[in-house]
């Protein structure tokens, strides 16, 4: 096996996250599409549903930076093994709501825990970076990882509209567990925690490896985790996290309202919606691996503040006039091309935000991303609730314009980070 992968073991570990990845974005993001379906069922209002996708985010968020430090003590290999358990249960409970009175607290309930399920999955895959991923290539590697959240979201569309029209709504969440169990299997053969315990590795690999990994935050050789405190006081952890709080809002009007626009405000029917809602998607992977291609390559070129900053604040300033320019457009099918442009614009910075987290946590970079990404999903929790009440008192219009506004507001945080600096040490300008 060792000579079967000459040399790119750690690639082959990436291409399964990235697998896995679509695997969680296809399980939450179908009760997007079920949604006039559960609507009708439950007798759901448009603000009732946003509770729903709340639940799901709220949970997602407040379980980020726990799970984040149990993957940094007890490895991704088995907290994401664990995390798909998890979620393809609650994806099948989902299904299982009975009509009723109790029916919307019960689809609360099973979203909050579905959420739970699935917020291990990136603060876990980042700690896995950090262990088997050169910080040359940490753009490309977690490009490739996040591009499973455009795959999976963009998949989504076509093949639970099919099922659904096929066998019914319930059955898109049915199929879900036998696909979940599979993957856990997958998972658990080839996935090791750290190169040096994997059977296939070559040893050139291994050194390859060890020679790029950056000096871990507490100094060379350091394996205590970092206090909580001290990750969250530092200066760019907490401006990524405000950043990626702004993100999180926007990328999620996507995630849980952009089928329901087109299709109720744009006037799509249910194909035309569900093929126009997967270029916000396709537009996203590619973003991911293109974001985190040219990530790597400027900050092999000139340094970590070009490669990582200034993609990230170019990208989040480049969505914005995308996402505001769309909403102006009368032609649906013109308008969901831009917006998708957006979102795809959203996702050209995204490698930036795991890969600097990654460089400056080391070996805490499972609590740091956990942190980082709860500061995402609660925006995402934000977006789910305040877009529809803005959409009904407003109009659509301005609930996209407020989205871009943060994409600016979250352009301008890059400014202050400091990518050269490991967590618990002085800034680079301090030295």
């Amino acid at each position: 096996m060792r000579k079967l992968f000459g040399g790119n073991l750690r690639w082959v570990l990436i291409f399964l996250t990235f697998l896995i990845s679509s695997l969680a974005y296809m399980d939450r993001v179908n009760i997007s599409i079920a949604a006039p379906f559960l609507q009708r069922e439950y007798g759901l209002s448009n603000v009732q549903l946003g509770w729903v996708f709340s639940a799901f985010v709220l949970g997602y968020a407040l379980f980020q930076a726990p799970f984040g430090r149990f993957a940094d003590r007890f490895g991704p290999r088995v907290a994401i093994a664990l995390a798909i358990a998890w979620w393809s249960v609650f994806t099948l409970f989902t299904a299982l709501v009975p009509a009723g009175a109790m029916a919307l607290a019960l689809l609360i309930a099973v979203r909050f825990s579905l959420g739970v399920g699935e917020a291990v999955m990136y603060p876990a895959s980042n700690r896995l970076v950090a262990t088997w991923i050169p910080s040359a290539e940490r753009g490309r590697a977690n490009g490739l990882i996040f591009a499973g959240v455009g795959a999976g979201s963009a998949l989504a569309p076509p093949f639970i509209t099919y099922v659904i029209a096929n066998w019914g709504w319930r059955w898109s969440f049915y199929l879900r567990v036998p696909i979940g169990l599979v993957a856990v299997l997958v998972w658990w053969w080839i996935i090791r925690d750290s190169p040096q315990s994997h059977p296939w590795i070559e040893k050139r690999e291994v050194e390859s490896i060890q020679a790029g990994l950056p000096v871990s935050s507490g100094g060379p050789g350091a394996s205590k985790a970092l206090p909580w405190t001290t990750i969250l006081a530092n200066k760019s952890m907490l401006a990524m996290s405000l950043s990626y709080t702004a993100f999180g809002y926007v990328a999620w009007i996507f995630f849980t309202w952009f089928f329901i626009y087109l299709n109720r405000v744009r006037h799509l029917d249910l194909k035309s919606s569900a093929f126009f809602s997967m270029l916000p998607f396709l537009a996203m992977a590619v973003g991911c691996l293109t974001g985190g291609w040219i990530g790597d390559w400027l900050t092999k070129r000139y340094n970590r503040h070009v490669g990582r900053n200034y993609v990230a604040l170019a990208s989040l300033l480049l969505a914005a006039v995308f996402i505001a320019f769309g909403t102006q457009l009368a032609s649906p099918k013109l308008a969901s091309v831009i917006l998708a442009g957006g979102a795809g614009a959203v996702y050209l910075s995204l490698s930036s935000f795991w890969a600097v987290t990654a460089d400056i946590a080391g070996v805490s970079a499972g609590t740091a991303s956990g942190l980082l990404n709860m500061g995402c999903q609660l925006g995402g929790a934000l977006t789910a609730s305040l877009t529809p009440w803005i959409a009904d008192h407003f109009g659509w219009t301005p609930s996209f314009l407020v989205a871009a506004v943060l994409c600016v507001l979250a352009a301008l945080a890059w400014l202050v980070v400091d990518p050269d600096s490991p967590i618990g040490q002085p800034s680079t300008a301090a030295r």
